[in-house]
């Protein structure tokens, strides 16, 4: 039970969270970090299984080092996303599925780039999303509030105010806002 979102923004891409991690009805954590840093260039939030999210998002971020040394440039944000991808894709084909969901957020070469991408594999290019149980709430303020020639610190406060709009009306979402922008400028 959680809230992230996810905005692409013309100079950058946003990611934001709540802090809150439960367990049923019970408040297992106030300070839980749900979104990581892969490198300076892109991001990932997550939304369920903290344990299998994590180990995600550490075979991404090896993976990146180790592609980018052998052919000498980094993999792209679109190629981030379908490893992503292609790991949950493989979990679930082996039964031993990954339960959870990212947003999957950087920039690169091409310019900002937001996606999604579920335990079973998909993985979608987005303008903005929202994932956990807060999200149909959060989706409220993205979708009245996003329009595709924001700023980066206009889509922060949008971010902002769609995780804090949740956490008004989700009892799984909680404890305060994480947010985290990676601007265009950073990479090279």
């Amino acid at each position: 039970m959680t809230t992230i979102v996810g905005l692409k923004a013309v100079d950058g891409v946003v990611l934001a969270s709540d802090r809150r991690a439960s367990k049923g009805f019970f408040i297992a954590s106030k300070t839980t970090q749900k979104i990581m840093k892969v490198d300076d260039s892109l991001a990932v939030a997550i939304a369920g299984l903290v344990s299998d999210a994590v180990y995600l998002v550490n075979v991404v971020r090896a993976e990146r080092k180790l592609i980018a040394l052998r052919r000498g440039y980094p993999m792209s944000v679109a190629e981030s996303g379908k490893l992503i991808s292609n790991l949950f894709y493989s979990g679930m084909r082996n039964y031993l599925p990954y339960f959870a969901e990212l947003i999957v957020a950087g920039v690169d070469d091409e310019g900002p780039h937001v996606y999604s991408s579920d335990m079973s594999g998909s993985i979608m290019a987005e303008e903005f999303v929202s994932s956990g149980s807060g999200s149909p709430i959060a989706y409220g303020v993205l979708e009245s509030l996003y329009n595709p020639t924001l700023r980066l610190e206009e889509a922060q406060n949008i971010a902002v105010k769609a995780v804090e709009a949740a956490m008004q009306r989700d009892p799984g979402s909680g404890n305060g806002v994480d947010v985290l922008a990676i601007p265009v400028r950073k990479v090279m």
